[in-house]
């Protein structure tokens, strides 16, 4: 049997204990969502780190640089830099604040508290946002996983490939809830971190050294008239800002948000930074360096480019086959997997919390025992799954366009929300929901109607931003005018953040 074979079926097994090891640790629908709100900075941090990065590091980002260059590195810069500033503005202070607001679960449960006025609305709204996009970034995962096991079992078709690469990541997160993911996250965390490291090493090895691919990336460069060396070449002020501007969706991102939401308290949140910017920086170089290494590497060997069956998005697979032990290439390749399971994990715990604890706690069943709540997690969890892989059924489909929809979905509904809502007391709900709707429809309305004609026009300039750019400054804009406009918050909603701020700062 291939030794690639056994490395991944001890690899699915293994996440598939842990899962049942949460299984028996889940009492109740707190613990099922949050964990219990016990994690530690380390797991904090390997989680908040895994469940960020989705197949999309160990295949959208290195097939992005590896089409056309250095310029599209700044994916990873602004992703570095918006991941910092989460940390040091939100992270800490979410943490306190949403156990001010009746210790909530979830996203649209803090709102819905932190804002008195209109709750339910905005309950429902927010909700529905997150089921919305959250529906399609699960279905890019599903999407990597379908890749990676079509180029490990040759003679498997998409639609086998795609139930295969699913089926391991909704049993574990149905059987164990927050607790599994949470701790198959720090282990995924750790093989990822393993592989984008040693990979570009050994990539760099077989090149043969600097000279060697300097030489082969600039005769590369010479036969298509790109410069692939460069941060500036073949892209304009628009296309850096709109590369660059994925940073801003950390701040909206409920899988990360609720990874800040359970941690143990808040001085454990310091310790996670270090933690969690470290692997990410650690990690992003890898992703670029992998892209980047592989131009040289197979304009030096052109026999070998068709190991990536046509699809720019599988060099990372392509490489790990070509240049590794098939035990060591196993294990490398179980990296993407784990990115893959790790990130859809959260994504469907999250929306499985947002129908459980929104819908159905919230307006069916307001006293339903927690063994039940429990069970309606689980339930919904196979539902969204279901849904994604309907939605993942096209074999053409691209990881990195399907998540940066999704992203930007979510950084511009909810990220000016989630920063004013822990910063600024003077924040309504009517701005609040307001800013919601602005930022979501803004961004499907410029993808759908604006960017995608000027695309198709072959166009370039301000028509062509990504959509993160324009929904994220019409909500932050809209919060503001409309909670100006309204009457100040109540006088009890005002005590309570003054209460969490104030303990905010004697915890840190």
């Amino acid at each position: 049997m291939n030794p690639m074979y056994i490395t991944f079926g001890v690899y699915l097994i293994a996440v598939l204990l842990i899962g049942l090891a949460a299984y028996f640790s889940t009492r109740n629908f707190d613990d099922y969502i949050l964990g219990g709100r016990s994690l530690g900075p380390f797991v904090t941090a390997m989680s908040a780190g895994a469940s960020d990065m989705s197949g999309w590091l160990l295949m959208g980002l290195p097939g992005a640089i590896y089409l056309s260059g250095l310029n599209e590195a700044w994916i990873a810069i602004g992703l570095t830099i918006g991941a910092y500033f989460n940390w040091l503005l939100v992270a800490g202070r979410l943490r306190i604040h949403t156990e001010y607001n009746n210790n909530a679960l979830t996203l649209p449960e803090y709102f819905h508290h932190r804002f008195g006025g209109n709750g339910k609305v905005m309950k429902v709204i927010s909700a529905s946002i997150i089921l919305f996009f959250f529906t399609i970034y699960c279905a890019s995962g599903i999407v990597a996983g379908a890749t990676l096991f079509q180029s490990l079992f040759p003679g498997m078709n998409y639609t086998q490939a795609m139930w295969l690469g699913a089926g391991a990541t909704i049993a574990y997160t149905f059987i164990g809830g927050f607790l599994a993911v949470s701790w198959t996250d720090t282990v995924q965390a750790t093989l990822m971190i393993f592989a984008l490291i040693l990979t570009p090493i050994m990539v760099y090895l077989a090149i043969g050294g600097a000279d060697q691919m300097n030489a082969a990336i600039q005769s590369i460069a010479q036969g298509n008239g790109k410069e692939y060396g460069s941060l500036f070449a073949g892209t304009t002020l628009i296309g850096i800002i709109s590369t660059a501007a994925w940073g801003l969706g950390y701040f909206g991102q409920p899988h990360i948000l609720a990874r800040f939401m359970a941690a143990e308290n808040v001085k454990s949140l310091v310790s996670a930074r270090r933690i969690g910017m470290s692997w990410m920086i650690l990690c992003l170089g890898g992703a670029v360096a992998v892209g980047y290494f592989g131009i040289a590497y197979f304009g030096a060997h052109p026999e070998q480019v068709g190991t990536m069956q046509g699809n720019h998005e599988r060099i990372f697979i392509a490489l790990a086959s070509l240049l590794f032990n098939p035990w060591i290439a196993g294990v490398i390749l179980s990296a993407i997997l784990a990115a893959v399971m790790s990130t859809l994990s959260c994504q469907l715990l999250v929306c499985s919390s947002a129908i459980t604890e929104d819908f159905y706690k919230g307006f069916l069943r307001p006293n339903a025992t927690q063994n039940e709540l429990v069970w309606v997690g689980r339930i919904m969890v196979l539902a969204i799954a279901v849904i994604s892989i309907l939605i993942a059924s096209d074999p053409e489909s691209k990881v990195l366009g399907l998540v940066s929809y999704a992203w930007a979905g979510f950084g511009a509904a909810f990220g000016p929300v989630v920063i004013l809502s822990v910063l600024w007391k003077r924040m309504t709900a009517g701005g609040a929901l307001a800013g919601m709707i602005a930022g979501a429809l803004t961004v499907v309305a410029w993808a759908e109607w604006v960017k995608k004609p000027a695309l198709a026009a072959q166009q370039a300039g301000l028509l062509t931003m990504y959509e993160i750019v324009p929904g994220f400054i019409a909500c932050w804009l809209v919060v503001v005018m409309v909670s100006l406009a309204n009457k100040e918050p109540s006088q009890e909603v005002q005590e309570r953040f003054e209460k969490a701020n104030s303990d905010y700062h004697a915890a840190r």
